[in-house]
């Protein structure tokens, strides 16, 4: 593995004994290899990534750790935003898909991904999409990006057909766009706990 995966990355590992250490009696039943599990934001541990398991309802969220030599494949949010990607998927009826596709019609000044329920459904074809479902986005930034260039992006996403939540991602954590235009701050999700900030690229939070 040639780089540390990141938060939202989806993760496929060896074998069924690579969550062993996760006591929730559902994940033993219900995961497998085949399906991914999801990198976290925690405190790193030498040789561990945080993740988490997704089961069949939505109440089923167990957390874990795993070897980072138990990984076996590595599919990034930006991955499954690409164009060709999306119009492949048999999910384009539903509009978080709908959605997608319709942003990534427009060249933005930044990589941005898919992640939640619809990046999911997008990297195992599994149904986890309904009428209601929301899009999940992250943009990575690890330098600050102009305002009004996100105020632009905000606004597109605000003519779409479903709910967007999209978070910034940066060296310190994550925050929500919508709250940092709206509010002038917001709370940044770090590896330490959240942090109220009006510069979430400070260096200051890293």
């Amino acid at each position: 593995m040639s780089s540390v995966p990141r938060p939202h990355d989806l993760l496929w590992l060896r074998d069924g004994n690579a969550l062993a250490a996760i006591s929730e009696s559902w994940v033993s039943q219900f995961w497998h290899p085949g399906l991914p599990v999801v990198v976290r934001r925690d405190r790193s541990q030498t040789g561990l990534i945080p993740v988490g398991v997704r089961g069949e309802r939505r109440e089923q969220r167990a957390a874990g750790w795993v070897n980072a030599a138990d990984i076996v494949r590595v599919v990034t949010p930006e991955m499954l935003a690409a164009r060709a990607q999306l119009l492949a998927s048999p999910f384009t009826g539903y509009a978080p898909v709908g959605a997608a596709i319709a942003l990534s019609e427009h060249d933005w000044p930044w990589r941005w991904g898919i992640t939640g329920s619809t990046g999911y459904a997008l990297a195992t074809q599994q149904p986890t999409l309904h009428a209601a479902s929301d899009l999940d986005l992250v943009i990575r930034a690890p330098e600050p990006l102009a305002r009004d260039a996100l105020q632009r992006w905000q606004a597109q996403t605000d003519t779409l057909a479903c709910r967007v939540d999209t978070q910034i991602e940066t060296p310190s954590g994550a925050f929500a766009l919508s709250e940092w235009l709206r509010e002038g701050r917001a709370l940044v999700k770090t590896v330490t706990g959240p942090i109220l900030t009006a510069s979430p690229w400070s260096r200051e939070l890293q």
